[in-house]
């Protein structure tokens, strides 16, 4: 007899399935897993044959034989041990092929036959929803794959060990269904009132918040970029439904033991200048998502930008124009989403001071110089805003009134994108093409000063949209129909400034 289990693989956030066989033969006592098992289903042997004494039942001095088919497709990851120790079961007639059957398996195994928590339980929640088939996982992941809406059919079983998930499909023990989570909502977000002074860097940020724009910001050390980019967050609309719950499946892959809560709001991710080019694009041996599908629908800060290697940083050039990365092993090419915002700091040169001649090293320019070109144009061309931030006077932070705070400042953003997705249905920094030209394009006086710029050839194509883009913001959250002349002007002085200056109380 050959027990058969429905588990599955993944190809990205694709749930792939899988046919666990399992074969019990006369013969030499042997126990072996083939199908192109990796290192941790290979040692799934151990775990499953730990479990199942532990639940009361021994293996038969028989050759067994664990088949993971499709054959040529690769098995990673230790979700395997839950269906190979059910396929047993069914082998061995502790169970009926009839009672599994109706479902898809993951789940890792302790030797005390405990269900362990594994990445991943969200997508493979969904593909079974797809096909019309219920799912069992471990009591740690039950409240995250309830979000498939397996659960108001009581399709999913969610067990702490494996002798309750036998006493389930055998009737004589009724799990109840997993409740789902959502993370709390957040109201410690920090908050814009921090910020004083800074208006030109306050306004770049609500409308980079608005229009979903690239942001680069420039000045010396203790200027507030990294204050403003962690008040980027609290301007931001919510998630919608459909943005939840890609997050949240990207989120479940990426996550060590799985449990992960559907998302609340928007991500914002600021890994260290250190990060490989596989941690923040994603990659290595498992093709797991890195940190700029881990931003999707939200925000990807990189501060003190020209540390970061060059040959990772270029590697956003791609996601940034797509909103996907594709990665490419011997083994496996998968695609994540990668739709993100990036939001990025730098210093004016090594030392930080190349604009303040009283603080400056005696490098200069060369410092300032060698500190750039870590920086690649082509990289550099792809951020929409490009401000100067420079410092804050003391006599400013000490005496100065608050800044407006984030409320508000949400309230006009809010309203900026909901004007965007009525008149085109995609943010302005997406606009592109014809929908560019048809709800971009300025008024007369605007589109003077654009021709001016264009004859003196000083804006490369991609800058020349990129400015009609932040103009379109500009007059959406002033309310206006079409970009005006002042509109033009800012989006054009915000890509020429990448310096700062001190400034003075």
């Amino acid at each position: 007899m050959v027990a058969h289990i429905k588990t599955i693989a993944f190809h990205g956030v694709e749930a792939v399935p899988v046919d666990v066989q399992v074969h019990l033969a006369p013969g030499q006592n042997a126990f072996n897993v083939v199908g192109l098992p990796d290192k941790s289903v290979a040692e799934s042997r151990e775990r499953v044959r730990a479990a199942l004494s532990a639940v009361g039942l021994g293996l038969p001095y028989d050759r067994i034989t664990i088949n993971l088919s499709p054959a040529d497709l690769p098995k990673e990851g230790s979700h395997y041990d839950l269906p190979i120790a059910l396929g047993l079961i069914v082998a061995m007639d502790g169970l009926s092929q009839e009672a599994a059957d109706p479902y898809i398996v993951m789940g890792e195994l302790g030797l005390d036959g405990a269900c362990i928590g594994v990445p991943g339980a969200l997508p493979a929640a969904m593909g079974a929803a797809g096909r019309n088939l219920g799912f069992i996982c471990p009591a740690s992941c039950g409240s995250e794959a309830a979000w498939s809406g397996l659960n108001e059919g009581g399709g999913i079983v969610a067990a702490s060990n494996l002798l309750e998930i036998v006493n389930h499909l055998r009737g004589t023990q009724l799990l109840p269904p997993p409740q789902v989570a959502v993370v709390p909502k957040d109201d410690t977000l920090p908050d814009l009132a921090d910020i004083r002074g800074q208006p030109q860097a306050r306004l770049a940020l609500e409308v980079a918040a608005a229009g979903g724009h690239n942001l680069l910001m420039s000045g010396p050390p203790g200027a507030g970029k990294s204050m403003l980019a962690e008040r980027l967050a609290g301007i931001l609309p919510p998630l919608t439904a459909e943005e939840r719950l890609e997050v949240s499946q990207i989120e479940s892959l990426a996550s060590a033991q799985g449990g992960v809560r559907l998302a609340g709001r928007r991500p914002f991710r600021a890994p260290h200048h250190s990060a490989s080019p596989a941690a923040l694009v994603g990659g290595g041996r498992r093709a797991r998502p890195g940190e700029i599908s881990r931003a999707h629908c939200g925000v990807l800060f990189l501060d003190e930008l020209p540390e970061f290697d060059r040959r990772t940083l270029d590697a956003l050039r791609q996601p940034i124009e797509t909103g996907r990365v594709e990665i490419a092993r011997a083994h496996a090419a998968v695609t994540y989403a990668a739709r993100f915002q990036l939001v990025a700091a730098m210093n004016p040169c090594r030392c930080g001071h190349a604009d303040d001649p009283d603080q400056a090293c005696h490098l200069l320019p060369r410092c300032r110089t060698d500190y750039l070109n870590r920086l690649s144009g082509p990289l550099l061309d792809r951020f929409d805003i490009r401000i100067p931030v420079p410092p804050v006077a003391l006599d400013t932070m000490l005496h100065g009134t608050a800044g407006e705070a984030s409320a508000p400042v949400a309230e006009r953003v809010a309203l900026a994108r909901e004007r965007q997705a009525a008149r085109q249905n995609v943010l302005n920094a997406r606009l592109d093409g014809d929908a560019l030209r048809t709800h971009a394009w300025p008024d007369e006086a605007g589109q003077a000063l654009i021709d001016r710029i264009v004859a003196a050839q000083k804006v490369s194509a991609r800058g020349f949209n990129r400015i009609l883009r932040v103009a379109r913001t500009l007059a959406d959250l002033a309310g206006r129909a079409r970009p005006d002349e002042s509109d033009i002007a800012t989006a054009i002085r915000w890509r020429s400034l990448t310096t700062a200056t001190p400034q003075r109380a």
